[in-house]
């Protein structure tokens, strides 16, 4: 996110806020009613906007692991094709073998 997101995000909930307030007040509610209805909706957006991140996190489903993840994969497919026919066909055989060990000692 850049700088000028944070900033257009913080704009229109200080102006959500607003338009909440006027829009509580126009019907019918007095001026402490709407401000304490008003400051309820944007505490409950902001605990649930909480929740969101919290639960990306507890995922892993962040914009950094993404990146991680991606870049990983990246560089097993540059060794990958940078591999001769013999040391692929060596890694294979390695692989099978660790797939029948881990097969054995998990019965």
């Amino acid at each position: 996110m850049r700088r000028i997101d944070a900033i257009g995000i913080g704009i229109g909930v200080f102006a959500a806020g607003g338009l909440i307030y006027v829009v509580l007040q126009i019907a019918g509610l007095d001026r402490l009613q709407a401000g304490i209805w008003t400051q309820a909706v944007l505490v409950g957006g902001l605990i649930g906007w909480l929740l969101t991140y919290l639960f990306r996190v507890g995922t892993k489903n962040m914009t950094y692991n993404q990146q991680l993840k991606d870049y990983e994969e990246a560089v097993l497919n540059k060794r990958l094709e940078a591999m001769t026919p013999e040391e692929l066909a060596q890694l294979q055989t390695e692989i099978e073998q660790e797939a029948g060990s881990q097969t054995v000692d998990q019965q």
